[in-house]
């Protein structure tokens, strides 16, 4: 099992995070449609080897009027802010999808993450529109990793299921928090702090919570190939050092 370390976004220059870490989640890419020629300069940038992932444009995930598009440089007219957001099979939706999908290949990224705001809560419809969107997208080079909050943890068969359905599709966690439903040959996990109701960017991880994220992500040697480790906090650079000193002792 090959375990890629490191952060949500770069904390520092660029040069200097290629020297610390195998790996990135870009984050730009949710605020504002994907660049692809700048993708593509990043991606000439890394080191061999490197992985990039990327967060999936708002668009497709967030309605305009959640405060989120407060950051983009995009405006929608209000008539079709009903038209965007929560995994709508909309022609606005899937011509979104369509400019993530041109980034995702443009940055050579293995997985990108569909990020799903708190408000998207489980229902019936909710999940018929995820499994609509999911048959509609057609990604060949690289993985969807689905992160769900709110009330998605009380249904887990129906997570289980719908994650099962589509060969492309893996279920992002933090393992703190909550345990992948289903775990595939790519295991993606994004560290948001401990404590808080959903995340707790202001946490700084103790030296027991890493060795505790060590066992669990050692404990999946044997059931998956690959585990992505991000940090998505404050001290995300520091920890993600002291994990990564952890884990390259093996396990």
């Amino acid at each position: 099992m090959r375990v890629y370390v490191g952060c949500c976004g770069f904390p520092v220059s660029r040069k200097k995070y290629f020297t610390l870490f195998n790996a990135v989640e870009l984050q730009d890419t949710f605020y504002n449609p994907p660049d692809t020629q700048k993708l593509g300069r990043l991606r000439d940038e890394a080191p061999e080897g490197f992985k990039f992932s990327m967060k999936a444009w708002q668009a497709i995930t967030h309605p305009p009027n959640m405060r989120t598009w407060r950051r983009s440089k995009v405006t929608i007219p209000k008539e079709l802010w009903g038209r965007y957001g929560y995994l709508r099979t909309t022609e606005e939706n899937i011509e979104a999808w369509g400019r993530v999908d041109d980034g995702v290949k443009a940055l050579g990224a293995e997985v990108v993450v569909i990020q799903l705001p708190p408000s998207f809560r489980y229902s019936e419809d909710n999940l018929r529109n995820m499994k609509e969107f999911f048959r509609r997208i057609k990604p060949s080079s690289y993985l969807v990793g689905v992160e769900v909050r709110g009330d998605w943890r009380h249904h887990p068969e129906e997570l289980r299921e719908l994650i099962d359905s589509f060969p492309h599709l893996i279920h992002v966690t933090d393992p703190f928090r909550w345990e992948p439903t289903v775990l595939k040959s790519t295991a993606y996990f994004r560290l948001h702090g401990i404590g808080g109701k959903e995340v707790n960017y202001r946490y700084r991880y103790s030296d027991e919570d890493l060795v505790r994220l060590k066992d669990y992500v050692c404990g999946l040697k044997g059931r998956v190939n690959k585990a992505y480790v991000l940090f998505n906090n404050i001290y995300m650079k520091d920890d993600a050092l002291r994990f990564k000193a952890l884990i390259e002792g093996g396990c």
